[in-house]
């Protein structure tokens, strides 16, 4: 006979840390996209938002939450936290604060939802640290460009080799060696090259040389993101991701032709990242998916005139 409770019997929620310490390398449109992915693969998702100034991936959700109102539309929304900026006096009484809130985010998770996705501030802080230290999947996502590079390794100016390993790529080491000990965990860091030009430069190959090079060196895993597509930013103020099928209603959006290649780019950065999800849930979704394309198909007169 069990006598464990039954939230015990779960497994804890797989936690996917999006996190860099360089603005504007697409951090929130891989969050939001990863969330929305999950879930149409059937996981039950939460979000966290620990950028409490900027709000975006609050702002994404709550977008997405009203263009489905609005448009009478199924999306799937994941269970969102926002964890407010605390600006005291104090510092230690802030970061108390803030620890408090987060863990209250964590522990509403924990029994309810098999994937949380932290978006991270572009900066180090107290909260981003803490996020980083229970990571299972540190997604770190990195532009096609030297300065980005920067955050993660430091070059020989003449040859552009790499000779060293940079802050963040310090604080993630430092993370994973704290974590070893605690609970055996190990994190698996993948480094992915967004926002990648179309076109391949001459810097984009040395770029990807260094990243391979440094990859060997500190641990991570390389894999491709998103090109610099239009569709991603045009996406943002609707709420609404490469995977849904809503681009053709939207002006200035040139439908099908703009979704399906950054749709093949979001299933394939899913793929890379191998994430546990489940064989159960993927025949959930699928079933679901086939019940809401098939309510609004008019009836088969057939079936009504019978043999």
């Amino acid at each position: 006979m069990l006598t464990a409770p039954v939230h015990q019997l779960r497994p804890p929620p797989h936690v996917v840390v999006v996190g860099n310490e360089k603005g504007g390398s697409g951090k929130t449109t891989i969050a939001m996209h990863v969330a929305v992915a999950l879930l149409k693969a059937g996981q039950r998702v939460a979000t966290v938002d620990l950028d409490g100034r900027q709000r975006t991936l609050t702002h994404y959700v709550e977008s997405r939450r009203g263009w489905a109102r609005r448009n009478q539309v199924d999306l799937e929304l994941p269970t969102h936290f926002c964890i407010a900026r605390v600006e005291g006096a104090m510092v230690a009484e802030n970061e108390a604060a803030e620890c408090s809130d987060f863990q209250r985010a964590i522990a509403a998770a924990q029994d309810r939802h098999d994937f949380v996705v932290i978006d991270t501030p572009p900066y180090d802080s107290y909260l981003m640290r803490l996020a980083h230290s229970i990571t299972d999947t540190l997604v770190t996502p990195l532009s096609d460009s030297f300065v980005d590079l920067d955050v993660l390794a430091t070059l020989d100016p003449v040859t552009l080799t790499v000779t060293g390993i940079s802050h963040y790529g310090d604080l993630v080491r430092e993370t994973r060696r704290h974590r070893r000990p605690v609970d055996g965990a190990l994190i698996d860091w993948v480094v992915v090259r967004n926002r990648i030009s179309p076109q391949q430069s001459s810097t984009a190959q040395v770029l990807c040389g260094c990243l391979q090079e440094l990859a060997l060196n500190a641990g991570f895993r390389v894999v491709p993101g998103f090109h610099d597509r239009p569709i991603y930013r045009d996406l943002f103020p609707r709420g609404l991701t490469a995977l849904d099928a809503l681009c053709e209603t939207m002006p200035g959006i040139d439908g099908e032709v703009s979704r399906r290649p950054a749709c093949c780019e979001v299933e394939g950065l899913l793929e890379g990242l191998k994430l546990p999800i489940n064989d159960r849930a993927r025949r959930h979704a699928a079933l679901r998916a086939e019940w809401f394309a098939s309510r609004d198909r008019p009836l088969d007169a057939d079936i009504l005139a019978g043999p």
